[in-house]
C-alpha cells in the first residue's frame, strides 16, 4: 500500500505519515523501487496513532503507548500510569481555561460597551505588574 492509501483509510495526512517515520514512530518497508511500502500492521499503527493523537496525547506518550500497544507481555497498570497523567494534564488545563473565561467574564461585564473611551479591560491589560517593572 502507498502513503495516499494509507492516509485514506487512517485519515494521518501524508506529510504526518512521513514525520512519524522520520522520528522513528513508525517503519515502513521500502519497495524495489525505495518508495514506502505500507503493512496492514503499519495501517493499524497509524490509526492507533491517530487516535492517540485525537486524545491530545504527545509524541512521547505516544511513542511509550505505541511500544506497549506492540508488546503483548505488557502489563495494563503501565498503560493506565500514561493515561492518568495526561489525565491530569487536561485537568490542569481545564482549570487554567475556566479561570481565564472566569475573569474574562468578568472584565467583560464590567465594561459599559459604549461611546466612552474608559474601559475596564483595556486597564487591566494595560496594569503593569510586579514582575514586569
Amino acid at each position: 500500500m502507498n502513503i495516499g492509501e494509507v492516509a485514506a483509510r487512517t485519515g494521518v495526512p501524508a506529510k504526518t505519515i512521513r514525520y512519524y517515520e522520520d522520528v522513528g514512530l513508525i517503519a515502513p518497508g521500502r519497495g524495489g523501487n525505495g518508495y514506502r511500502a505500507f503493512s496492514d500492521r503499519d495501517v493499524h499503527e497509524l490509526t492507533f496513532l491517530g487516535r492517540a493523537r485525537v486524545l491530545g496525547f504527545g509524541l512521547g506518550e505516544c511513542r511509550a503507548l505505541l511500544a506497549l500497544w506492540r508488546d503483548e507481555g505488557r502489563a495494563s497498570a503501565e498503560v493506565r500510569a500514561i493515561a492518568e497523567g495526561h489525565l491530569a494534564e487536561i485537568d490542569a488545563r481545564l482549570a487554567d481555561l475556566q479561570a481565564m473565561r472566569a475573569t474574562l467574564a468578568r472584565l467583560v461585564t464590567a465594561c459599559a460597551g459604549n461611546d466612552r473611551p474608559d474601559c475596564p479591560i483595556l486597564e487591566t491589560l494595560g496594569t503593569t505588574t510586579k514582575d514586569e517593572t
